[in-house]
């Protein structure tokens, strides 16, 4: 048994919002009570405690779309001339990264990833990877490092014709194999099939990816109008837009995300919602990439499931919350709007997709929810309660105010010392593994 409290406790569950001393009680890997902490501390005298010291308590973060292999681009130079457009950016950078990985740059470049999750108070990720000529046992991997570092995992790996048939049919069965694999293990990790995106898929792997799902319940991850020629491609080559040419390819549905569509339109708005396909906004990739606007508040307006994502730019979720606020206002000229859909996406929609492969109930501070909780040393200059919290969260943290992280029940790290894990050891390691993964790239 342990007991989160002494702390202003901000639960997110509607019928119990807000305790300005609150206690979280967590057995089993699950939460058991929530309430006062002078209560729950009476109620479980012998619990271990876990002081928050009067600062904010608060549901785990959730990360919707993550790209673990992107840790060694950190301070890495291209070798051709800068890129002009988004196909350079993906031909000149992200291909010749991926390219060059190995299964040990894998596994460290997620443990650095997972560690800048717990560090953030990110305790579930669901992340898309790519290492084409390291595909067979990468997400067993990404899998072993979720392990060592306690953080929950839905893995993929992002099949494509771009590196020629062999690689295709190493990335179908590398899908296919997790997704069995996950299926036997307990809400730590999930797998569902990953793609790449329209522009870099035939038909005929279209076909060959959905012949090998079969019967499995594990829906397709994959990116979609991300940049402005990909539904041009799509058109051109197939007399389709992207989201019609995967609803008939069947690659559609309550397990698929659909991630970016920044470029789709109304028929594609249609057949996301009668699909019940999830969409992730990824606003700081989209910013970088100057690919685009999500028209995520439509999106909302029209009931889709749209949840907030990163893409590999950090682990913080609290930056993307920023990001995707001050994005909204700028793309629609209008300073009074993203106020309600930003942190619904980010709050509610992000555990409500994530439910779906893993099974257990997420993104509450309410009994028979995950225990997954985040403590942040926050000090409020005004009146705080769970009424204004978002403008809190919004203006006045980041996810570096998190001092303590509790996975599943596990403490990952209490007081900003991460338990368990030689994060020197780990960094200086990744080093030596980036400059040999630079010298190929």
């Amino acid at each position: 048994m342990l007991l989160i409290g002494n702390g202003m406790l901000v639960t997110r569950d509607p019928e119990n919002p807000w305790f300005p001393d609150g206690c979280v009680a967590v057995e089993d890997r699950l939460i058991v009570s929530v309430g006062p902490t002078a209560e729950l501390r009476t109620q479980y005298p012998e619990a271990r405690f876990l002081d928050a010291r009067g600062g904010l308590i608060m549901p785990g973060f959730i990360n919707a779309h993550m790209h673990h292999y992107s840790a060694f681009s950190r301070g890495m130079f291209t070798k051709d001339a800068p890129a002009q457009n988004f196909m350079e950016v993906l031909e000149r950078l992200w291909w010749r990264l991926d390219k060059a990985l190995s299964l040990e740059d894998c596994y460290y470049s997620g443990l650095i990833c997972m560690i800048d999750c717990i560090k953030n108070g990110t305790t579930t990720v669901l992340d898309h990877h790519a290492s084409p000529h390291a595909v067979r046992g990468s997400l067993f991997e990404l899998a072993r490092a979720a392990r060592e570092t306690g953080i929950r995992n839905c893995l993929c790996y992002e099949v494509s014709d771009r590196d020629g048939p062999e690689i295709l049919r190493e990335g179908i069965e590398e899908n296919m194999e997790f997704i069995r694999a996950a299926a036997k293990e307990d809400d730590l990790l999930a797998g569902t099939f990953g793609l790449h995106a329209s522009i870099t898929l035939s038909n005929e792997s279209l076909a060959a990816c959905r012949e090998a799902m079969g019967d499995a319940d594990a829906g397709f991850h994959v990116h979609v109008a991300e940049g402005p020629t990909d539904e041009t491609d799509s058109e051109a080559k197939y007399g389709k837009r992207i989201l019609e040419r995967f609803r008939d390819f069947g690659l559609l549905g309550e397990k698929s995300i659909a991630v970016h569509c920044i470029h789709v339109n109304e028929r594609e708005m249609d057949i996301l919602k009668e699909t019940g396909t999830a969409v992730v906004h990824n606003p700081e990739s989209n910013m970088g990439n100057a690919v685009g606007t999500s028209p995520v508040l439509e999106f909302c307006r029209r009931g889709l499931l749209t949840g907030l994502g990163t893409d590999g730019y950090v682990s913080d979720m609290l930056q993307s919350y920023k990001m995707a606020n001050a994005l909204q206002k700028h793309a629609n000229g209008h300073p009074n709007v993203a106020w309600g859909e930003i942190p619904q996406m980010l709050f509610e929609n992000n555990a409500r997709i994530a439910e779906r492969y893993f099974g257990v109930p997420l993104g509450r501070l309410s009994p028979g929810y995950s225990a997954d909780v985040v403590v942040s040393d926050y000090a409020p200059p005004t009146p705080l309660s769970d009424v204004n919290i978002n403008g809190h969260l919004l203006f006045g943290t980041s996810g570096r105010s998190v001092v303590t992280t509790v996975a599943r029940g596990k403490v990952l790290m209490e007081n900003r010392v991460l338990q368990g894990i030689d994060e020197k050891a780990v960094a200086a390691k990744a080093r030596e593994l980036a400059v040999k993964t630079w010298e190929r790239f």
